[in-house]
């Protein structure tokens, strides 16, 4: 079972990979639009990356909910949960 510290790990390289950004730079209270850059096509792809590597579906009005890493991985868990 994924733990919320690996979760988190996943998710700070992805989103480094999808922002072009430092892995440094990514942690829980940046915001990934102001600090990391992500514009609405980034946030698409962080969106389909999410839904793939965790096989999950997130709703539409979740989608505001991915501002910040930690919110991410609050989300990612929820889903997850959900589809256990």
């Amino acid at each position: 079972m994924l733990t919320e510290l690996s979760i988190e790990n996943e998710l700070k390289s992805l989103i480094s990979e999808i922002a072009e950004v430092e892995l440094n730079k990514v942690n829980c209270d940046a915001s990934l639009t102001k600090d990391l850059g992500v514009d609405s096509m980034r946030a698409l792809e962080l969106l389909a990356a999410l839904e793939k590597k965790y096989k999950i579906e997130i709703a539409e009005e979740d989608l505001p909910k991915l501002d910040k890493l930690g919110t991410v991985v609050e989300l990612v868990k929820k889903y997850l949960a959900e589809k256990s």
